[in-house]
């Protein structure tokens, strides 16, 4: 009995470790939208070089994780939270990735934020960022009903990309923007894109971590 007590505390520390994973990028992501809004260029710098810590972090979850996979025997819920944790900790470090990746695009722009087409961007940032939050939050809590609600506002997320995808090119027949400027936005945009997609990945392995139902949380 200890020794079960035990292991479900070691489980409890792996959903932290998550949590605190997705903590990082989270704020990682609120001091680029801080950076970018403010036009802080030293700000977005400081950004470029902490993939490598998220990264360490990744691999120490998982090699917990299989660790916790050789310990007792694992009932059904213990081991899919085990195998979700492995799959959405690499959905968390690709999503740190891509904020280095922004920070480097926006230091590109001169200011980082101003001009022709960035409505949509913006709001874009917001929305991916909010999307990834609730994501982590669902998995860690095990909430269905908001990893739910992560699948469905992808939707949003991918309303602005288009978004921007079409103003890119109003900008272009008008000769707003040069070349080099649109298909940094458009970067900008595909990354944000990619961040509102690992936060539908976690948002349906919270789902399955819960229910056991693959097919149910990856048919959306």
């Amino acid at each position: 009995m200890a020794a079960r007590i035990r292991f479900e505390q070691e489980l409890e520390q792996l959903k932290q470790r998550v949590a605190q994973m997705g903590e990082c990028v989270q704020i990682s992501y609120e001091k680029l939208c801080l950076a970018v809004k403010g036009n802080d260029r030293e700000g977005l710098e400081q950004l470029l070089d902490r993939g490598r810590a998220i990264a360490d972090t990744q691999r120490s979850i998982e090699a917990g994780c299989l660790a916790l996979m050789t310990k007792q025997q694992p009932i059904a819920r213990d081991l899919r939270l085990v195998s979700a944790a492995l799959k959405v900790v690499s959905d968390i470090e690709r999503a740190g990735d891509h904020v280095g990746d922004m920070a480097e695009l926006f230091l590109r722009r001169n200011p980082p934020f101003a001009g022709e087409g960035d409505g949509p961007l913006q709001e874009m940032l917001q929305e991916a960022g909010a999307l990834f939050q609730k994501a982590v939050a669902a998995f860690t809590e095990g909430d269905v009903d908001n990893a739910r609600r992560v699948i469905e506002g992808d939707d949003t997320v991918d309303g602005l990309f288009n978004r921007v995808k079409e103003e890119m090119m109003e900008a272009i027949r008008g000769q707003l923007l040069d070349a080099d400027r649109v298909v940094d936005d458009l970067m900008i945009a595909k990354y944000l894109e990619k961040v509102g997609d690992h936060a539908v990945n976690i948002g349906q392995w919270a789902i399955f971590r819960v229910t056991g139902d693959m097919e149910g949380a990856f048919s959306s």
